[in-house]
């Protein structure tokens, strides 16, 4: 046995450090196993403190549950690739990457779980890779194995054809092709174009097929300089879209503005005055949804091609994580989403061709 009187003050000191700890440590490990619910049939009693301390825990992660957004309409531009050189894109192809396809459908699946009721397919183009075969696969996937109410995509529509609505026509709810111009050369200044082909033949040919093959037909329009003067009532109403998207041009960095952009976007920019005088001239179209650049910035859910949100609020898309890597809930902390202003743009409507009533 060791004699206190041959020990010297420092090993003492040390020796007393080393046993309060031991004691502390018995008691923080006691503390933690009560809380965690330890001593469940038993007749111990968790101590007051402790007691209050688990039950702020759990109002928190309660509180945090409640408070984190739900996906429930999210756009995956999964590809930046595009035939198009469209002035304004403000989703350039900065990099070739797609995901492959069973990672894309974990990913998917991973929204659904979380909430998610529409997808939105966009790019880039979204029928250029694997010629529409990707997508194809993506949109059965989402509507045959995830039951999601809506899938719906926008595209340029230059690359669509007959084969591919019969083939995947039935899983898709909405089609939405982009359409500046009802004006040839105006398609061909804003580089709404390839080559010498015609936006507007392929615009009325699709128009017939979602008829043909009972998918919505939808118009999304970006208004710019050069179509800011124009009247498009007479075509719009023709075409007879379920919506006509109206979107004020917008500048984002990086993207189509800036010094790294691929795009320089300054010269389509119009401004809000000029917005509203175009949506006037149209107050009689009433399938017009506008959307101003207040309300475009923050009111999507953006993945992009490695299913990471883009927080767009500070005017250029702040990456966060990956959903693949750490989840739909931390990584849509990090999007920037605004669902008041979601809501307010009308973000949430009859998505589902099962519930527009329309008549093919």
């Amino acid at each position: 046995a060791m004699h206190f009187s041959s020990v010297s003050p420092k090993l003492l000191l040390q020796l007393c450090i080393s046993t309060i700890h031991s004691i502390f440590a018995s008691v923080f490990s006691k503390v933690r196993y009560w809380t965690a619910g330890g001593c469940k049939g038993s007749v111990s009693v968790l101590p007051a403190a402790a007691a209050a301390a688990a039950a702020a825990d759990s109002k928190l992660n309660q509180s945090k549950d409640r408070d984190a957004t739900t996906p429930t309409s999210v756009n995956y531009h999964f590809t930046r690739k595009c035939n198009y050189k469209c002035g304004f894109c403000f989703h350039t192809a900065k990099t070739s990457f797609v995901l492959p396809l069973e990672e894309a459908q974990r990913g998917l699946k991973l929204l659904k779980e979380s909430g998610m009721e529409k997808i939105n397919f966009s790019g880039g183009e979204p029928f250029l890779h694997e010629k529409g075969e990707f997508l194809g696969e993506m949109v059965q996937f989402c509507k045959q194995d995830l039951q999601l109410p809506s899938v719906s995509i926008v595209s340029n529509g230059s690359m669509i054809k007959e084969k591919w609505f019969q083939k995947y026509g039935a899983y898709l709810d909405i089609l939405a092709v982009s359409c500046d111009s009802f004006d040839e050369a105006t398609n061909q200044l804003i580089g709404r174009a390839q080559g010498r082909k015609s936006h507007l033949e392929n615009l009325y040919k699709i128009r017939n097929w979602c008829q043909q093959y009972k998918v919505a037909f939808k118009i999304n329009s970006v208004i710019n300089t050069f179509n800011i003067d124009e009247d498009m009532s007479e075509h719009i109403m023709e075409l007879n879209p379920v919506r006509w998207k109206v979107f004020q041009c917008l500048l984002i960095d990086g993207e189509n503005a800036g010094q790294d952009a691929l795009r320089e976007a300054e010269r389509f920019v119009i401004s809000d005055q000029q917005f509203q005088e175009f949506l006037d001239r149209h107050s009689n179209v009433s399938c017009l949804v506008p959307e101003s650049n207040e309300k475009m910035r923050n009111s999507y859910l953006i993945l992009d091609e490695y299913m990471r949100f883009l927080d767009c609020r500070e005017g250029r898309k702040d990456p966060s994580k990956s959903i693949l890597d750490v989840g739909v809930k931390e990584a849509i902390c990090f999007s920037g989403f605004d669902e008041k202003m979601f809501l307010k743009r009308g973000g949430k409507y009859v998505w589902s061709k099962a519930d527009m009533k329309l008549e093919w």
